[in-house]
């Protein structure tokens, strides 16, 4: 696809005290009976994202220069077609599946293309279905947590059930449809921080390959020691309880597009419901509303499984979106005290926005992200807590790992 103009991204430098650790939450369980009537009864109607040229305004420059290591979006071949209707045809097992193994096993279904394997609703991974079904038939153990908005295992299999045929075939069609035409992209992270070995052939496959291979080995020594994008003013809290996934989007979208909207419009783009808002449908949303799919930074955002990443790769991975994409992550942890030293308690699923880094030489790696929760605004007796935070690099790493889908949008 041609190059879109790049946005001025502004570069705000923050000092960040630690938070006080002291911080209660305040809870209310979710069951998978609430979640699925919350997705009937409880979802906000979502809106057709309108393709490239409803994506806002977004800021003109000349700036027009690939991204190092960029790939953009893909050809779709007749292989490719072939295999996603393949996958579809296996939907027609949700429609007669009963009971909690079953439905697992039905929702979870993978493609591959080029050798790369592709699973609704998890991503590019390296697991099998086998795997990824049982961390659906898992049932959530935090009960108790405070819910702030990420789709659990149960608002999965919900959701899974509550589609009608049509409404699930047009859904999966879009993502599979979207996750071949990135396949390049899987390919060259994979070669550039695993080290895998490209296919023979691989480059005059994918004319998107910006030109030459990027091999640039080691973790980080090439990066700068401190480096962060986009200005604090986009970081705004959650306006609800499960609203994390269009606090992370606002701030993502207005990053890009240097005009604020508010968190019910891109609600409503992601399929957001009271039940909280996919992985998946936060990668749709980045790749239809900005630019930052563009080969001037990111090329098409995938939903990558790093169950397979060591602590280095996935470190790597942060400094290559932020430094050389000047793009945002769109982190997936488990909010979990042993992680999170600004929370009391431990809540659920939950996504940031993933802006900086710093190496800290002779300390910790810093990972620098955009916090959207915020107790304080639901029960003002608790302390706040920033939107700006600088911390542990491998907590995060490790909050990431604690999630049943281990993954992240990048």
């Amino acid at each position: 696809m041609p190059a879109l103009p790049r946005p001025t991204l502004r570069k705000v430098a923050h000092s960040i005290a630690e938070e006080d650790a002291s911080r209660p939450l305040w809870r209310h369980p979710v069951t998978i009976a609430a979640a699925a009537l919350a997705l009937t009864l409880g979802a906000v109607p979502l809106l057709p994202d309108g393709g490239k040229d409803d994506r806002g305004e977004i800021a003109p420059t000349a700036e027009t220069t690939r991204a190092p290591g960029a790939v953009g979006h893909g050809g779709l071949t007749p292989a490719m077609r072939a295999e996603i209707d393949r996958v579809l045809a296996e939907g027609a097992a949700l429609d007669r599946a009963e009971g909690r193994t079953a439905l697992a096993q039905a929702s979870v279904r993978c493609a591959t293309f080029e050798d790369q394997r592709y699973c609704l609703g998890f991503g590019w991974t390296n697991q099998s279905e086998e795997a990824l079904a049982a961390r659906l038939e898992t049932r959530p153990t935090a009960r108790n947590a405070e819910r702030t908005g990420d789709l659990d295992a149960d608002g999965l299999l919900a959701r899974a059930q509550s589609r009608t045929s049509t409404a699930r075939t047009e859904a999966e069609r879009a993502e599979l449809t979207m996750a071949a035409r990135s396949v390049g992209k899987v390919w060259m992270l994979r070669h550039e921080i695993q080290g895998v070995p490209l296919p023979e052939g691989f480059a005059a496959r994918h004319p998107e390959l910006a030109v030459g291979i990027d091999s640039r080995g080691g973790f980080g020594e090439s990066y700068p020691e401190r480096s962060k994008i986009l200005s604090s003013k986009v970081a705004q809290a959650q306006n609800t309880t499960y609203w994390c996934g269009p606090a992370t989007m606002q701030a993502i979208g207005w990053g890009a597009q240097e005009k604020r909207k508010n968190q019910s419009y891109w609600a409503r783009r992601l399929g957001t419901s009271t039940a909280g808002t996919a992985i998946t449908d936060m990668v749709r949303v980045v790749n239809n509303k900005t630019d930052y799919d563009a080969d001037t930074h990111a090329g098409p955002y995938v939903v990558l499984d790093i169950s397979d990443f060591s602590f280095k790769q996935w470190y790597r991975l942060m400094m290559r979106h932020v430094h050389d994409y000047q793009a945002p992550v769109v982190l997936h942890p488990s909010l979990l005290t042993q992680y999170y030293p600004y929370l009391d308690d431990d809540a659920s699923g939950h996504f940031q926005v993933g802006r900086g880094f710093d190496q800290n030489p002779g300390g910790n790696p810093q990972l620098g992200y955009f916090e959207p929760w915020d107790q304080s605004k639901f029960d003002p007796s608790e302390p706040a807590i920033g939107r700006v935070q600088w911390r542990n690099a491998y907590r995060s790493f490790r909050a990431n790992l604690a999630h049943f889908q281990h993954n992240v949008g990048v």
